[in-house]
């Protein structure tokens, strides 16, 4: 049975609970935005009453930080895993891009939460974007350096760069409505940004020429 506000008889385990009022908070933010969206919206769409989610979530800031924090962790996993599967740099960078191309394509759009948001000028928001974005070029910059003479500055600008183009032709990808399949534009992508960094010299090589 169910309650007028929505809510079954049955409580659902705290853990299962709160990953649906992520889930639901998700679709809002998506469609409304942060500063449009409101408690009881998202309480709606999850299906509860808002003492419920508020059991769960202090604020609509804490709410949001829990969802940026899991798509956060999401896309520097998927980042780190892409170039620890293998020992080859060209289909290490192939794979990074195809993790952006992958974040942004994932049901829900959850990639608007990270670099759409109209709440980046929130102190705590901007922290945890800033961080997410330096934990991805950390773990590329680790890589670049493993395999060139550049030195760590040098490694973490040419990894801003890559992931720079990473991120900013996915979401281009995305906005043009997939106009092209995403292997192809994965690929695409992939071959430019191996053009470039594969020209900077490896280990035991002179530096010029």
């Amino acid at each position: 049975m169910v309650n007028s506000a929505g809510e079954g008889r049955v409580r659902l385990p705290r853990s299962e609970r709160r990953a649906q009022l992520l889930r639901a908070a998700q679709d809002v933010f998506v469609s409304k935005g942060y500063h449009s969206t409101s408690m009881d919206d998202i309480a709606e769409n999850a299906g509860v009453s808002k003492p419920v989610l508020y059991q769960h979530f202090t604020s609509k800031l804490e709410l949001y930080l829990a969802l940026l924090d899991g798509r956060a962790a999401e896309l520097v996993g998927q980042v780190r895993d892409a170039l620890s599967s293998t020992e080859d740099n060209k289909e290490r960078v192939n794979r990074a891009m195809r993790a952006y191309f992958e974040f942004v394509d994932a049901q829900g759009e959850a990639f608007r939460l990270v670099f759409e948001s109209d709440q980046r000028n929130d102190p705590e928001v901007a922290e945890r974007v800033l961080k997410m974005e330096a934990d991805c070029v950390a773990a590329m910059a680790e890589t670049i350096m493993g395999d060139t003479h550049v030195d760590k500055a040098r490694a973490e600008l040419l990894a801003t760069g890559l992931l720079g183009i990473a991120e900013i032709s996915a979401r281009k990808w995305i906005a043009s409505g997939r106009a092209i399949p995403k292997d192809e534009a994965i690929q695409l992508m992939s071959t430019l940004a191996w053009r470039g960094i594969s020209h900077f010299p490896r280990e035991g090589e002179a530096e010029h020429g």
